[in-house]
């Protein structure tokens, strides 16, 4: 049975990385973090203004693609990927995220490098059906 609270969610946080992330349009991103977001994220200054922050210094071949993506009451996990970030291997990341009023509370996630076909002992991809190029 679809819960239609839980379905809005999970459309609202994609919706909310693919304006981030992939047109990088921080005014219409603004609407989807709360102003009071709680960042759990190492690499990230806290904040929406340290996630955006992060975002802008990041080059502008930064691509968010998701594969997975559920929820459970007011949280949304993704399993997605991160390229053209600048760095030698795209991220793997589960996001976790807490949504309050419809809009993204609260932040935490798990990166892993994507590993090529050489390095997966299982043989399998990370992401998808198919290693990176």
């Amino acid at each position: 049975m679809v819960n239609a609270q839980e379905d809005r969610h999970v459309k609202t946080v994609l919706n909310a990385f693919d304006i981030l992330f992939n047109k990088h349009d921080y005014a219409s991103a603004e609407r989807f973090w709360s102003p009071h977001y709680i960042q759990h994220s190492a690499h990230i200054p806290p904040g929406r203004e340290g996630l955006f922050g992060l975002v802008k210094s990041l080059p502008a071949t930064l691509r968010y693609d998701n594969h997975v993506a559920a929820a459970a009451g007011n949280f949304v996990i993704l399993h997605g990927r991160f390229s053209g970030h600048g760095l030698p291997a795209a991220w793997v990341v589960a996001d976790i995220v807490r949504m309050e009023n419809d809009v993204l509370a609260e932040h935490w996630d798990v990166i892993q490098d994507e590993a090529t076909r050489a390095q997966s002992q299982s043989g399998r991809p990370m992401f998808g059906d198919q290693f990176p190029a």
